[in-house]
């Protein structure tokens, strides 16, 4: 359907720019783009995205707007604190460009979902803050053949790349496992607040070459931007053949078979998990609970195995095969200690329970008791 006259005036400098043109911007209004996180990097991404004129936007957040958003995240503002991201954003996004559609997916993306809400769309940016989602959208794009654009703020610094199937290395060729599962987020780092603008500005245009075909995206290329020094810097990476998800004989088949490798896992997705292990007829990951022996007797995870944290180094070796191994404590600090101290000897499939028992009994079991740390 040719360009109406209101979308010939609203892209008219889109337009003029002879590698898009009118059959370009008809490329994009027919794009499905799903957004996941509407935060620091999500929030930019989604705004250029909705006016470049990307026909249906998918906004995934399942989080409330807070105050200390509002530094960074210009998606919102003052009056929509406590509102669901997903739904405010929806609604200032469409505000933005009427002539596009804009779905609302106020849920937390895990292993069961990943494909009921990545399979529709045709090209992911992943704003996620947490390595565990990254990692998940990475192999949901492999596994469903969906293009990504990924990026990552720390501090004063960012990083983006670009994966397009069959054309060039994903994020797990690039970083196979993360280095450790203490890497922290804006909110326990700090954050300079339009250091995500630059990042996210950067993953629409990548988006948008991508979806057009035009220019040369970050395939194979990690692109870091460091803010004190105003400098970019380029690193050069390879498809590796022994890659979990897109090697040449992948480990990785559904989405979330991996999502505990060295990295923390909610207490959701972990629910998940042992379902669809329960389901499949698998034994699923083996639960470790590292609190002390008094702290374990008074309530603890179906199946969780107590190996207290003082003794964990000894009896590591006690854990060797291919499960995955979950370690749980009262608040995920324990836990997170264990998980080094697993990946440092050597185990590849290592995980945290983020928030530890007390997430879980507030998210999953309230009936579940927790005993005094």
């Amino acid at each position: 359907m040719p360009l109406s006259a209101a979308e010939q005036a609203r892209y008219s400098r889109h337009l003029l720019l002879e590698q898009i043109g009118n059959a370009g911007q008809e490329r994009l209004r027919a794009a499905r783009v799903l957004v996941v996180g509407a935060g620091g990097l999500g929030s930019p991404a989604a705004m250029y995205l909705a006016a470049a004129g990307i026909g249906t936007l998918g906004l995934l957040d399942f989080d409330r707007v807070e105050l200390s958003n509002l530094q960074r995240q210009l998606l919102f503002d003052s009056s929509q604190v406590g509102e669901l991201k997903a739904t405010v954003g929806r609604a200032r996004l469409l505000a933005l460009n009427p002539l596009i559609e804009v779905i609302s997916h106020a849920v937390e993306l895990t292993a069961a979902n990943a494909s009921e809400l990545i399979s529709p769309y045709d090209l992911v940016v992943d704003g996620s803050d947490r390595l565990a989602i990254r990692y998940l959208v990475n192999d949901s794009c492999v596994i469903f053949g969906k293009m990504l654009v990924s990026a990552a703020i720390h501090r004063f610094e960012g990083q983006a790349m670009s994966y397009v199937p069959g054309k060039g290395p994903c994020y797990r060729c690039l970083f196979p496992h993360a280095a450790d599962d203490l890497v922290p987020n804006c909110a326990e780092a700090g954050v300079l607040g339009v250091l995500p603008g630059v990042m996210g500005t950067i993953q629409a245009t990548e988006a948008i070459k991508l979806l057009l075909g035009i220019g040369e995206p970050l395939l194979g290329r990690l692109l870091t931007y460091d803010a004190l020094e105003m400098r970019y810097r380029e690193f050069g990476f390879a498809r590796r053949t022994d890659c979990a998800v897109c090697g040449d004989k992948p480990s990785i088949s559904r989405p979330g078979q991996d999502a505990l490798s060295a990295a923390p896992v909610t207490a959701l997705q972990l629910r998940d998990l042992l379902r669809q292990a329960a389901a499949e007829g698998e034994a699923g990951p083996l639960l470790i609970d590292v609190r002390e022996p008094r702290e374990f007797s008074v309530g603890h995870l179906h199946n969780a195995r107590n190996i207290p944290l003082g003794e964990l180094a000894q009896r590591l070796p006690e854990l060797t095969g291919d499960r995955a191994v979950v370690f749980i404590c009262r608040s995920g600090r324990r836990s997170a200690a264990a998980g080094s101290m697993a990946l440092r000897a050597g185990m590849q499939h290592a995980a945290n329970l983020e928030g530890g028992m007390l997430a879980w009994a507030e998210t999953i079991d309230p009936q579940l008791t927790v005993a005094p740390g």
